[in-house]
């Protein structure tokens, strides 16, 4: 049975981010978060092959499908374009996929991470679109679409190329509205105008808009006191007409709580408030941040076991509050935990070529090795 898109919840559960004990998801914590958010009236669960190494996948079995009836959730994961070597893969992905998820289709299926190069052209040359059709009749796909990076004359190419796509996914958020990277402005306007069905990620950019420095965290106070800075993020991003969709990933019941309360009790951003948003990002772009929002797809390879976003997050939290104790200690803290220094970095590209903010994260690592392994 198709799904009205126009219709969907507005806040999605991301899983990828869950929270951890002892290394392992929390499967008991994100039971009571997930069952809080269906009981909100909240459906759509957003997981991918990749997450927590495959084993997001797997807490969809025993958080949803061994506890809830199908009629009250939907689920929805990607196909990577990094995993596969020859079509026969894409059925052994897909099959794996239902397995450990304990379902019999996918309410939502997405090629993952379409951009220029590799990923784009992988998904042509093994066929994965025509493929994705043929699931979508043998029942075991309702909905089919793609997660997007690339720049915005690719999405447009790749619209025109493949009108049956239902829905498409993009990185979305204030900060990021004019990155000439990311171009979250002009991808939103170019599906808006095609009146194509929009899921949006990292509306509150890997949590960066969740922590503002007490200066733009005052902004917000000032006009709404009892609403965290997250809440503003999310609200930016549903004010927007044509957003299906918003994709948080939450890691904690605070955060879960927060977010239901913004999107089931909504309020679109008033003019002045969009006003406040637009200073609060001119404000943070004045800042050089490295625009990483902590996917963690450059972690599972490199040979060196750098923890690449944690010391992306020292450098950003060192430029933001121009403090070295705090960043320093959280950098040690990783080296001891068994990760390797930014130093350690052998160049070997892993990282850059699975970074879906197209980073150029070797120099980046230099520039950390010369602040923090001194």
């Amino acid at each position: 049975m198709s799904i009205d898109l126009a219709k969907m919840p507005k806040l999605g559960f991301g899983l990828m981010r869950l929270p951890e004990n002892d290394g392992q998801i929390d499967i008991e914590q994100v039971c009571r978060m997930a069952d809080a958010y269906l009981d909100a009236g909240l459906t759509y669960f957003d997981t991918a092959y990749v997450y927590h190494g495959g084993n997001s996948e797997k807490a969809v079995k025993e958080v949803l499908v061994k506890r809830h009836s199908r009629d009250n959730f939907t689920v929805a994961t990607k196909l990577p374009a990094w995993c596969l070597k020859e079509e026969a893969d894409r059925d052994r992905i897909l099959n794996e996929q239902l397995e450990r998820c304990g379902l019999d289709y996918f309410d939502f299926y997405l090629l993952h991470s379409v951009e220029e190069g590799g990923n784009g052209e992988t998904y042509d040359r093994l066929n994965c679109w025509e493929w994705a059709l043929q699931k979508k009749q043998e029942g075991k796909i309702r909905h089919f679409g793609f997660s997007f990076h690339g720049t915005p004359e690719y999405l447009e190419k790749t619209l025109d190329a493949h009108p049956e796509v239902e829905f498409v996914q993009i990185q979305l958020n204030y900060a990021d509205w004019e990155n000439p990277v990311v171009c979250s402005g002009r991808l939103y306007e170019i599906l808006h105008s095609r009146n194509i069905p929009m899921i949006i990620m990292e509306p509150v950019k890997g949590g960066t808009l969740a922590k503002l420095t007490p200066e733009l965290e005052a902004k917000f106070k000032a006009v709404r006191p009892d609403s965290s800075a997250a809440s503003w993020a999310l609200r930016f991003v549903a004010s927007l007409p044509g957003v299906m969709t918003i994709l948080s990933g939450m890691s904690t019941p605070d955060q879960m709580a927060d977010n239901i309360q913004t999107i089931t009790h909504f309020e679109p951003l008033s003019d002045a408030e969009k006003a406040v948003v637009e200073e609060v990002r001119t404000i943070m772009m004045s800042v050089p941040q490295i625009g990483c929002t902590a996917c963690r797809y450059c972690t599972d390879g490199c040979p060196m076991n750098i923890a690449i976003p944690d010391v992306f997050k020292a450098v950003n939290t060192r430029r933001l509050y121009n403090e070295e104790f705090r960043p320093k200690s959280f950098y040690d803290g990783l080296i001891n935990q068994g990760h390797g220094r930014a130093a350690d970095c052998v160049e070997c590209g892993q990282c850059e070529g699975v970074c879906p903010q197209h980073l150029p994260i070797i120099d980046l690592l230099k520039d950390a090795s010369g602040m923090f392994d001194k």
